[in-house]
């Protein structure tokens, strides 16, 4: 698979993964329940089928954590944040954490474009500054490198 493949493959797991944690969070669904439903009800042939259950299962098992996480960085209560937004934060919020080698850019573009696809009509606004304080409070090296290489 070229790099360009996997990144695709890689968006389609994380679109895929915010409608399973979705319907997660506004059902209670069992977390393996509607992982066997999404590999039998939905195209996921080009879809990064292990990064899709990755999100899925560590995502709602630290639901909680990321949520507290977000939350510092949020002008309002969690509660409060739209249901799409905030799964699409939980996404974000979570590659930060546990994937560095994914670029704190492109989390913060993969969580917008989540946003701008199934969310409100302006929650990726919401959703890009709260993401842009979430990647200055978990990697502050690397966007501190980032901003100050822009104005050298």
């Amino acid at each position: 698979m070229t790099a360009v493949q996997e990144h695709h493959a890689r968006t389609r797991a994380r679109r895929a993964a915010l409608q399973a944690l979705y319907q997660w969070y506004m059902g209670g669904q069992d977390v393996t329940d509607i992982e066997v439903q999404f590999f039998q009800e939905q195209d996921m042939a080009r879809t990064d089928r292990a990064y899709f259950r990755e999100l899925l299962h560590d995502i709602t098992a630290r639901a909680g954590t990321l949520d507290e996480g977000i939350a510092r960085t949020l002008k309002r209560p969690i509660a409060q944040v739209d249901p799409v937004e905030r799964t699409a934060l939980r996404i974000g919020a979570y590659e930060l954490e546990f994937h560095p080698e994914i670029p704190y850019q492109v989390v913060i573009n993969e969580a917008v474009e989540l946003a701008k696809r199934f969310g409100g009509a302006e929650g990726h606004r919401f959703v890009n500054a709260a993401m842009d304080r979430l990647a200055t409070a978990l990697r502050p090296v690397e966007v501190n490198a980032r901003r100050n290489s822009r104005t050298a």
